[in-house]
């Protein structure tokens, strides 16, 4: 039966060791630039995705993504075996790597979110002059005030 909760709990943990050891163990250039985001365990604990982003060297600069993934299958290996020390579990768990896109996505809806708060401030200053196409008050009952 599955634990979510351990699953969740050794996820997080695994993050932290892959993170650190991308900083400060792993001896690459190419992950230099490399940002563990979030991992996921399966229910059974016996594989972990971890979530990479890949910046650039300066802000206009596209991130070398192929070096990225390469140097990080080429680390898979040192890595398992650091969390496996780490965690002192009976199985370390398979490690595989996915581009994280949720910051992709997140830009996106910045981007949106703007031009709708665009498009609201130029109907609030068209709203100023406006008047109404009818009466001022359509709701008013002209047989009775007559």
């Amino acid at each position: 039966m599955a634990d979510h909760q351990r699953a969740a709990r050794m996820a997080r943990r695994i993050q932290h060791i892959v993170a650190t050891a991308i900083e400060r163990q792993i001896k690459d250039r190419r992950l230099e630039f490399v940002t563990i985001t979030d991992a996921k365990v399966t229910g059974d604990l016996h594989d972990a995705t971890v979530f990479y982003t890949v910046r650039g060297r300066t802000l206009d600069e596209e991130p070398d993504m192929k070096a990225a993934e390469a140097a990080l299958a080429k680390a898979r290996g040192p890595l398992r075996k650091l969390i496996g020390d780490e965690l002192k579990v009976r199985f370390t768990p398979t490690l595989s790597f996915e581009v994280d896109t949720v910051p992709e996505a997140s830009a996106h809806m910045e981007e949106l979110l703007a031009r709708a708060r665009a498009r609201d401030a130029e109907l609030a200053k068209l709203k100023e002059n406006a008047t109404p196409a009818g009466d001022a008050d359509p709701y008013r009952d002209s047989e009775k005030d007559a």
